[in-house]
């Protein structure tokens, strides 16, 4: 099997399992549990798995001081994505919500724009007029029915919050730091905001010891949308580039709207499948974008160890 075979071949499992979020939360919700407690035994079983995989591979889970305060920020940026996008699913389909979230590398196009003062082609403009029109697409269904406005906006808070994680980890001093110290650390300072939300509640669901395959899908959602996820997209950026492994990413709604039709019984009308498609080609368009190239190619750096064992 050749270089690229592979790259491409992870960079599908990376997405397809990212994409299995919903598969594994829904029973849980339907158990009674809570997003934060789903969420809390889902970071705290990802934990101790990134510290094996840490120490399995050599790297050192040293960090400076400044880069701490950093990850500290980090962690609770990223917590509340996961939150927003988990506490959607309580709102809208699962599948629709995996594919509004996919319009962050658009939020992350716009805020290299207005912050960074980065130029927005005209594909870039073109592309986000594409979301904006799919996501209007989704947001008035069939007759009388429209899109959860609570829904929607914490998905769009999510992908926003995640956006700015990724524009913060290339634009500080944790460009430098392991990929593998960066999220084992971002996942235990994140841990914190479901630790206080749910001793703030005074109320955490466990899953139910009758159904022991419920401790399986939070097992699953520390494995296949944290661990394997992670690893495989680390693995397919050496194989076959950024870029490529990014327009990959474009699976992740698609698997989640599989899932969702096919385990959770929702339904997806012409003006739904309309609006999904004009996400992901809009959201493709700007991911293969020569503009966005450069800035998907500094991913690599944190990827140090692997990329000395990658020629050409």
């Amino acid at each position: 099997m050749g270089t690229k075979t592979k790259g491409y071949i992870l960079g599908i499992v990376a997405a397809a399992t990212y994409g299995m979020n919903p598969l594994f939360a829904l029973p849980l919700y339907g158990e009674g549990m809570t997003a934060d407690s789903v969420l809390f035994f889902r970071y705290l079983f990802a934990i101790p798995i990134l510290g094996i995989m840490i120490m399995a591979r050599g790297r050192s889970f040293k960090v400076s001081v400044r880069d701490l305060s950093t990850l500290i920020v980090m962690g609770l940026v990223v917590a509340f994505s996961s939150l927003g996008l988990f506490l959607s699913y309580t709102y809208m389909d699962a599948g629709i919500a995996s594919t509004i979230l996919f319009v962050y590398p658009i939020m992350v196009a716009v805020i290299m724009a207005v912050m960074f003062h980065e130029r927005l082609s005209l594909m870039t403009i073109a592309c986000i007029a594409l979301v904006l029109g799919g996501i209007a697409m989704l947001y008035k269904g069939s007759g009388d029915v429209t899109l959860s406005f609570t829904g929607t906006v914490l998905v769009i808070a999510s992908a926003l919050s995640y956006a700015i994680y990724i524009v913060a980890v290339n634009r500080t001093g944790l460009r430098n730091v392991a990929t593998l110290t960066v999220t084992f650390y971002v996942l235990l300072f994140g841990l914190s905001l479901f630790a206080v939300r749910l001793w703030l509640s005074g109320e955490v669901q466990y899953p139910s010891s009758e159904h022991w395959y419920l401790w399986g899908c939070v097992l699953a959602l520390a494995i296949f949308p944290t661990a394997i996820s992670f690893l495989c997209t680390t693995a397919a950026i050496q194989y076959i580039g950024s870029t490529p492994t990014a327009i990959l990413g474009a699976l992740e709604p698609v698997t989640a709207v599989f899932f969702g039709v096919m385990v959770f019984g929702e339904v997806l009308t012409i003006r739904d499948i309309a609006g999904l498609t004009m996400i992901i080609v809009a959201v493709s368009g700007v991911v293969a974008s020569p503009a966005i190239h450069p800035r998907l190619t500094r991913m690599r750096k944190l990827f140090p160890r692997l990329r000395k064992k990658h020629t050409n």
